[in-house]
């Protein structure tokens, strides 16, 4: 299994959306500064009753504590939105 389906079963399993997409825009931060080759730049689009049904703030916390391993070891920047 890849980062990838490791981090939407993750998130899976825990918010059970609707919907789930990443897209990887790691290379379009590759001259920042800050850029390291072995973390990523994220986006992930989530489809969820149970996250729309929170204040952006709580819902954005919730994906944080979800990821909270990955934001530390192969996650750089999360964008996320939700649906």
């Amino acid at each position: 299994m890849n980062f990838f389906d490791e981090v939407k079963e993750k998130v899976n399993n825990k918010i059970n959306p609707e919907n789930i997409i990443l897209i990887d825009k790691s290379h379009l931060h590759s001259k920042h500064k800050s850029f390291d080759i072995n973390k990523f730049h994220l986006k992930i689009i989530i489809k969820s009753k149970k996250l729309k049904g929170m204040s952006k703030i709580m819902a954005h916390k919730e994906i944080y504590s979800i990821l909270k391993d990955e934001m530390s070891n192969k996650i750089h920047a999360l964008e996320i939105e939700i649906h």
